[in-house]
């Protein structure tokens, strides 16, 4: 059981909750000097999934809107063509 644990962290719990630690404090400094709070670390995530959300369904929807354009034209043409070609036999 120990191996499994160590192979999937990577190395052992020890080592590495320290550089876990270790690498936070660096990454948290760097933060800080940017600026930036917890919070807008948040806003940031939830607003880049909004984003995403709204580039991902919004061209769905959008794709939806082509889709039934071009369907009100295709499908009529299609029929039209299959009822002649069955007439023509």
């Amino acid at each position: 059981m120990s191996e499994r644990v160590n192979r999937f962290l990577g190395g052992s719990p020890l080592g590495v909750i320290m550089r876990l630690i270790l690498l936070s404090i660096v990454v948290g400094v760097i933060l800080s000097w940017l600026s930036w709070s917890p919070a807008d670390v948040i806003d940031w995530f939830v607003g880049l999934f909004d984003w995403l959300w709204y580039n991902i369904f919004g061209s769905l929807d959008r794709a939806l809107d082509y889709f039934l354009l071009g369907a009100a034209i295709v499908i009529p043409i299609f029929i039209i063509s299959r009822l002649l070609t069955m007439g023509r036999r």
